[in-house]
């Protein structure tokens, strides 16, 4: 159980911050970068909430817990010592993964296969998924830049480039099921 009694410790006052290991690094190291924009993502998600339907809802909600769980996984370096530890690191695993790849087939297999790109927007549900969708892309970005530096688990990744998937194809049915898609028409202003 985690408890918070002081939320502000000066200890990052002069630009860095602890890790999950308890190393401390600059706050715009890339490992705080890929974790803190999964924090930013999960805020978006709350305010997409704000907008969903139940079953959407509760989609969205496993998702926030999940990107919790992303954001404790990217803190923490170090895999390989994960069998050392005391308390063992809590880590993404496949089957995170394969939930959402199950959710994004369920609502895919409603939706008219695409015959254009789309533009964000639509109901506001769906502009708020879009966002979310670009945000999750970020966050995989600097996850993979991450991985060129050290080890990352690679469910985290998947997990990641799952996720923005599963907010494109969420917000097509957030549009009455693809059919208040905004279609993009190249060259339109030229």
């Amino acid at each position: 159980m985690v408890v918070l009694n002081k939320i502000y410790t000066r200890t990052g006052d002069k630009g860095d911050t602890a890790l999950g290991n308890g190393a401390r690094v600059a706050k715009h190291d890339v490992r705080v970068e890929a974790y803190g924009t999964s924090d930013e993502l999960n805020c978006f998600v709350g305010v997409a909430r704000l907008h969903a339907t139940d079953e959407t809802d509760e989609a969205l909600s496993r998702i926030q817990n999940d990107l919790f769980d992303l954001g404790a996984d990217l803190c923490r370096p170090d895999m390989e010592k994960d069998a050392e530890s005391e308390y063992p690191p809590l880590r993404m695993i496949g089957t995170q993964v394969d939930r959402l790849e199950a959710e994004i087939d369920v609502m895919n297999g409603v939706l008219e296969p695409l015959r254009s790109f789309i533009l964000p927007g639509g109901t506001e549900l769906a502009a708020h998924l879009h966002v979310c969708r670009t945000v999750a892309r970020r966050a995989e970005r600097l996850a993979t830049e991450l991985a060129t530096q050290e080890t990352v688990n690679d469910a985290a990744v998947r997990y990641l480039n799952r996720l923005s998937d599963w907010f494109f194809v969420a917000a097509r049915v957030a549009n009455n099921g693809g059919k208040d898609d905004v279609l993009w028409v190249p060259g339109a202003n030229r």
